[in-house]
């Protein structure tokens, strides 16, 4: 299952620019992180899920040198040489993902110049629902298909976060390439970042998510993601020295540990790491419940993780906060942000019967204090592919 909206508008924008059709096309999904907050780079689990909105990437050979790069829903087009390592200018940053792919595929033997490219999107840009690896990873596949080239799904990965990473100057994890790779339908994907495997969750039947985008955006290169990511750090050096046996990450405390010894660290640093740990603890737990078919007490665990992003992570903002606790008060199982924070979107679990007056209900809320917040009932999707013409 894909969105085919993004695919068409891909390949009429392509032909119109480039007055030839594609020859190959990707697809690759968005993604709702449900358990997990700022895990992946800890070397710890989330639970997450794929869904139905994502990016197209579609590619012609082109008679000059280089990449034609188009973006469909911006109207806008650039040209660069990918086997340069310097980033596009300030005035077209959304070419920085899709250059790093290029470039960073080329070791992989997957060198590609003399072409068209061009991509479109259904994930709304700023929502915290992963935009920027959807267009990654789809660039990928695309990419290898058209070079004739094989490469593992966890090396494809790999490319894609260094791509945001060198190329867009975020210090992301793999989560959201990996939720974008290893989708499946109608389940949730647990990812374990130590050992980097991924196994399917099933869910209940009656189990719906809906995104609440209270239209804030963020961009995580330009929030404290970064300085986050440096306080797990401090506080994973310290433990090391506390403990009895190796910390490499936080993944290596367990609540327990972390209950014991956090008043011996940097405040600031156990502050952040109390949130990292708790998540941890929480998606192992999560899954036990999703195995006995206990949607009332999952749910509960999505409040407990937003509580802790809102006051030990502070990644959090007023307007998540306002629409997880008119979720709360409208009787959703379970409601946090998703993504990295500072923004974004709130994920809110309901069973079936219930999630369209949810809906209802929440915008109405957030409409009374002055947001203009729109849903979406989502649909777990299968992970990214390639799309015959």
């Amino acid at each position: 299952m894909y969105d085919p909206k993004p695919v068409e508008l891909a390949n009429q924008f392509h032909q119109a620019t480039y007055a030839t059709p594609a020859t190959v096309q990707a697809y690759a999904p968005g993604r709702i992180e449900i358990l997990g907050n700022h895990t992946d780079y800890n070397a710890g689990t989330t639970l997450s899920t794929a869904i139905n909105r994502g990016t197209a990437v579609v590619l012609s050979p082109s008679d000059t040198s280089g990449v034609n790069l188009s973006a469909a829903n911006l109207d806008q087009s650039v040209h660069f040489d990918p086997t340069t390592d310097e980033t596009m200018s300030d005035e077209y940053q959304w070419a920085n993902y899709v250059k790093g792919v290029f470039n960073l595929l080329r070791p992989h033997g997957i060198e590609v110049d003399n072409v068209n490219c061009t991509f479109a999107g259904s994930i709304p840009m700023g929502a915290g629902l992963s935009s920027s690896a959807a267009l990654e990873v789809a660039t990928a596949y695309a990419l290898i298909e058209f070079a004739g080239g094989q490469l593992k799904p966890i090396t494809i990965a790999k490319v894609a976060q260094a791509a945001e990473q060198r190329f867009a100057g975020c210090n992301c994890g793999l989560l959201d390439q990996f939720s974008s790779i290893f989708g499946v339908p109608s389940g949730l994907i647990h990812s374990d970042f130590r050992t980097l495997e991924t196994t399917s969750v099933e869910l209940p039947a009656e189990a719906r998510f809906i995104m609440i985008n209270p239209h804030i955006e963020h961009a995580l290169a330009e929030s404290p993601y970064n300085e986050r990511r440096s306080s797990c750090e401090k506080a994973t050096a310290q433990f090391n020295s506390l403990l009895d046996h190796p910390v490499e990450t936080l993944r290596d405390v367990s609540w327990e540990e972390f209950t014991q010894y956090r008043d011996r660290i940097d405040p600031e640093a156990a502050q952040r790491a109390e949130h990292v740990i708790a998540e941890i603890t929480r998606v192992a737990h999560g899954i036990e419940l999703l195995e006995q078919q206990n949607l009332h007490a999952f749910g509960q665990l999505l409040y407990d993780s937003h509580e802790t992003s809102r006051t030990a992570f502070e990644n959090s903002c007023p307007e998540l906060d306002l629409i997880v606790e008119a979720a709360r008060e409208a009787g959703a199982l379970g409601a946090r942000l998703s993504g990295g924070g500072w923004g974004g979107s709130v994920v809110v679990l309901a069973r079936e019967s219930e999630a369209k007056a949810l809906c209802q209900s929440i915008i109405k809320t957030g409409r009374t204090h002055r947001l203009d917040p729109s849903a979406e009932i989502t649909i777990p999707s299968a992970g990214a592919q390639i799309i015959n013409p």
